[in-house]
């Protein structure tokens, strides 16, 4: 079973893209295509912070 610290990488995936879609709930009677727009970048923001806090994670553990 994984530690409650392994799972922080999915909550912050998942919060990114909860703000995109809710920021994309606003633009959506503007426009179909910023809703969209605004669920990737929320997706992608996620995967940076991600990444950006495994290689952190990963500096730890070597050291």
């Amino acid at each position: 079973m994984k530690k409650k610290n392994e799972y922080k990488n999915t909550w912050i995936i998942g919060s990114t893209t909860m703000l995109g879609l809710g920021i994309g709930f606003i633009f959506l009677q503007n426009s179909v295509q910023i809703f969209a727009a605004s669920l990737i970048i929320g997706i992608g923001v996620g995967l940076v912070v991600t990444s950006a806090n495994f290689d952190k994670i990963l500096r730890r553990i070597t050291n």
